[in-house]
């Protein structure tokens, strides 16, 4: 029999927290998906057919901010460390995903093939990210299947490449000046 007064709360056990069965069923939805730690972030590497599977078990999860998607090209890195089981590509996009609630960050990466530079859009699981994943396209040519308006939002229409390629040939604009003012 207790000494504390009938009126007293219970003492919080150690599992006492914030309610984790949404992050159990992110995780099996995530069984499989190689991980690892950088900069004090979780960091998963789902293959380009689970990506909007996992990002979507991981909204569920309470990850409800894409605060920011991008994209990045290792032409001369292919040699870079990567988790067992994930087979460095050329392209990746790169997804920071915030829990505010509970002030948790993840991070997503997953390897897109030069030969095949699609990965599904995020757009109607985390609307916002529509112009970020724009900017990816403009920049390095990577597609979004299913993208709302998957147009350049940098560049011009009409201009040829992607600039943030490795291999995108630095070439020679014209910049045209006007005539300085003489002395007044």
């Amino acid at each position: 029999m207790s000494d504390a007064p009938d009126d007293a709360p219970e003492a919080a056990s150690a599992t006492d927290g914030p309610r984790e069965e949404p992050l159990a069923a992110a995780l099996a939805a995530l069984a499989g998906v190689p991980t690892s730690f950088s900069r004090g972030d979780e960091v998963l590497f789902p293959p380009r057919d689970r990506y909007l599977a996992v990002a979507t078990a991981l909204k569920a999860a309470g990850f409800t901010m894409c605060s920011d998607l991008c994209g990045v090209d290792y032409l001369l890195h292919l040699d870079r460390p990567l988790p067992g089981g994930v087979e460095p590509q050329r392209f990746e996009v790169v997804v920071n995903l915030l829990d505010v609630e509970r002030a948790r960050r993840v991070r997503l990466r997953v390897q897109v093939p030069e030969d095949d530079p699609v990965v599904p859009t995020l757009f109607r699981c985390y609307p916002g990210s529509e112009n970020m994943e724009r900017e990816a396209y403009d920049l390095l040519g990577i597609r979004f299947s299913d993208h709302p308006d998957l147009t350049r939002i940098l560049m011009p229409q009409d201009w040829e490449g992607h600039p943030l390629r490795k291999d995108y040939g630095v070439g020679r604009v014209p910049v045209q000046f006007k005539e300085a003012p003489g002395p007044r």
